[in-house]
């Protein structure tokens, strides 16, 4: 569910609500007022919850557990979890870089219960103060087998609300979104997380987002709800699908899982960070090139909306440490660190731009929702195409289209300085709408005539 402190999204706290109303009340203790004493280490969160009695309600919640967060809290709740958990969990997502949550030891009664659980590798009771021990571990494994079937059924019961939802909406005709606004999307989004699907969810924000979005967002928006469907219907016939691409699917759903296999130790070079933000929240996207393995990984990490994400690295530099693979994505988790941050030579090696679009086709096989892969180009020049821009390669008759984000903003101007009309090595991120530009490297005349170092021009 979680690796090295990484915090979840707010949706994904919400999708462990057992019921709308556990969502709602979980919400409204997802704010400091009510909370003192709370903290957090790599594994687990806990706090002081002040109730209707003298006595605040003790909470913890272990976030380390390989089938799921376990709970327990003194409240007479016997919700699972309940809502002083959810508020926990939220408040522990929507601290993150602010220290309303911050690190720390824990006290004494949620370090016996945390310590307890973990040596008798039993999953606790809701509403126990200090978490008494729910049975032997076959118990344990049963009831997390319960827990994966009722939220495959409230999955599935969301994806055939969903489906539904678009036959309607195709049935009116792609016109009458307009009429409808966005109110339409948020409150089918909000059912989603209801149903725990998160991923479900944000799919649907795109959505709204996309209706009257600019020219062509008619043929934009049924695209998307081509994905939506083909992504509901994945769910409906999973135990149809290779292995490979069933759990591609469980992940775009929104379930989580822990990165899997042994972690890896490389010299990881810093390709590329930048911030995508919302208004809930910031996610940053790292992306490392290990040296050794060959390797392209993305690191996420997660900051309350206008807090910058904790994990910070510099672009360019080279990071002695482990890192784990998720399955079913380039997603990785930054393990241990065995030196900090240095200067180095090393760039990634690059291809064409023949090659980086056949990558592209190559991985939608495995994923047919992936938005882009990420791409070295070897020798491409910024040129003017029309009113938009394009990356031509010098090695062969073929180009790369920017993608219209990346023609906006100031980025590209760096890069088409950097260039001067000569072969630049671009890192970014390629995909059906064309290719964003990340991070750029001057090679022969460029390496020359511009910064003299060849160190990497971030662009983003």
């Amino acid at each position: 569910m979680t690796q090295q402190g990484v915090r979840w999204t707010a949706d994904q706290v919400l999708a462990l609500a057992p019921d709308a109303a556990s969502r709602d009340a979980g919400s409204r203790l997802g704010a400091a007022g009510p909370w003192s004493e709370t903290g957090s280490d790599e594994g687990a969160v806990w706090g002081l919850c002040k109730g209707s009695g003298s006595r605040p309600y003790r909470t913890a919640v272990d976030v380390a557990n390989a089938s799921g967060p376990a709970y327990t809290c003194s409240c007479p709740s016997q919700k699972f979890p309940c809502k002083h958990a959810l508020g926990l969990l939220l408040l522990w997502a929507d601290g993150a870089g602010r220290g309303a949550v911050p690190r720390g030891r824990a006290p004494e009664w949620a370090e016996q219960w945390i310590e307890g659980r973990r040596e008798s590798g039993s999953e606790e009771k809701p509403g126990s103060e200090h978490g008494t021990s729910g049975g032997p571990s076959s118990d344990s494994v049963a009831s997390a087998r319960r827990r994966t079937e009722r939220r495959a059924e409230r999955i599935t019961a969301g994806v055939t609300e969903l489906e539904q939802r678009l036959t309607d909406l195709l049935r009116g005709g792609l016109a009458t979104v307009e009429q409808t606004g966005y109110g339409l999307w948020e409150e089918t989004a909000a059912r989603m997380v209801d149903a725990q699907a998160p991923g479900l969810a944000a799919r649907v924000r795109e959505l709204g987002a996309t209706a009257s979005s600019g020219p062509g967002w008619p043929v934009r928006l049924l695209e998307e709800c081509a994905l939506l469907h083909l992504l509901g219907q994945g769910w409906l016939h999973r135990e149809h699908l290779p292995p490979g691409l069933a759990a591609t699917v469980r992940t775009r759903v929104g379930l989580s899982a822990a990165p899997e296999g042994p972690p890896v130790r490389d010299r990881w070079l810093v390709l590329a960070q930048y911030d995508r933000a919302d208004s809930k929240l910031t996610t940053r996207r790292i992306w490392l090139y290990g040296a050794d393995s060959g390797r392209t990984t993305l690191l996420l990490s997660y900051g309350a909306a206008g807090r910058a994400p904790e994990l910070a690295l510099p672009v360019g530099l080279v990071l002695d440490a482990e890192v784990s693979a998720y399955p079913a994505s380039l997603r990785g988790a930054l393990g241990e660190r065995f030196a900090p941050p240095e200067p180095t030579a090393i760039r990634p090696p690059g291809v064409t731009v023949t090659r980086a679009v056949a990558r592209y086709g190559e991985a939608l096989r495995d994923d047919p929702w992936l938005e882009s892969v990420p791409v070295t180009l070897d020798e491409v020049v910024p040129t003017p195409d029309g009113d938009s821009w394009q990356l031509a390669d010098a090695t062969e008759d073929a180009a790369l289209p920017l993608t219209p984000a990346a023609r906006t903003r100031p980025g590209l101007w760096r890069l088409v300085s950097l260039s001067g009309g000569a072969p630049v090595k671009v890192f970014g991120e390629c995909g059906h709408r064309g290719f964003t530009p990340l991070t750029a490297w001057p090679t022969g005349t460029a390496a020359r005539t511009g910064t003299g170092t060849g160190e990497p021009i971030p662009l983003y």
